[in-house]
């Protein structure tokens, strides 16, 4: 099994989902035409991420005009795309993803189940994974916060997910910079995933400043060494990398690296006593 994923690294204006759409339309088409066949793109990519009280403005139902759109996107450019956008659910808001088929239906949702900080006053929390198949590859969808979660990630791999794809939006301030909060360091984390479970993970990060606040960009590819197959920095653009699920290689490698079988469970549950 083999195909080319994308991760597409964008900014967005606060509010306006005609001109965030039309950007990703340019993107993903940038990606389709390196033979890309899925394509990521970030968090609330469609709205920008502090909206504030126009949250209820900006919320749709999915499927909705939103997800038609993209849709017209993932058809003309015959791929897969995920995005994130606001969903308006029964009286409360979610912080989801999308995922379009190439024939532009949709394919299926995510809500982010780990809200982080003040995200809690404006969603509610989602309650279930999601896990698709894409032309016989399982692949699940995450959300930012979920990544800082091994648990989370390696239940994931172990209901069968070859592939995690994270859309994101992490920022930073001046503060947090001082700290060493960085590209670097989210872009590690993303190694760090693959690494621990042996799979695949893409992470579609946001650019540009909103609010006050910079976000880090560095999206990435990682294999399940760890190794990054490709990877975009600063300003907007996209990474494209083959991934060859089934290679030998990959196969060797899970002989050395037997981190899932490997596993202690029992030791790894609180005691009582405690």
């Amino acid at each position: 099994m083999s195909f080319k994923l994308a991760v597409v690294q964008m900014d967005c204006v606060l509010g306006d989902v005609d001109a965030n759409l039309a950007r990703a339309d340019s993107l993903v088409g940038a990606a389709a035409v390196q033979g890309a066949t899925v394509a990521v793109l970030p968090e609330l990519a469609t709205t920008g991420y502090f909206v504030g009280d126009r949250l209820g403005a900006l919320a749709e139902s999915i499927p909705g005009p939103t997800t038609d759109a993209l849709g017209k996107i993932a058809r003309r450019h015959e791929c897969y795309v995920m995005a994130g956008m606001i969903e308006q659910g029964k009286n409360c808001y979610y912080n989801s993803a999308a995922l379009l088929a190439p024939d532009g239906s949709l394919h299926g949702t995510y809500r982010k189940v780990h809200l982080f900080s003040a995200e809690r006053e404006a969603f509610a929390p989602g309650t279930e994974p999601a896990l698709f198949d894409i032309d016989g590859t399982r692949v699940a969808l995450t959300i930012c916060y979920d990544l800082i979660f091994p648990e989370y990630i390696r239940r994931l791999v172990l209901e069968g997910a070859q592939v995690i794809l994270n859309s994101t939006d992490w920022i930073t301030n001046d503060w947090q910079r001082g700290l060493g909060w960085s590209g670097n360091v989210v872009s590690g984390l993303v190694a760090t995933r693959a690494l621990e479970n042996t799979v695949h993970v893409a992470m579609a990060d946001r650019v540009g400043v909103e609010e006050g606040w910079k976000s880090l960009g560095h999206s990435c590819i990682a294999a399940p060494s760890g190794g990054y197959l490709a990877k975009v920095d600063e300003g907007e653009g996209i990474a494209v990398a083959a991934l060859e699920l089934d290679h030998p290689d990959w196969e060797t490698w899970r002989t050395i690296a037997t981190y899932l079988d490997d596993r202690r469970p029992d030791l790894y549950t609180p005691s009582d006593s405690r």
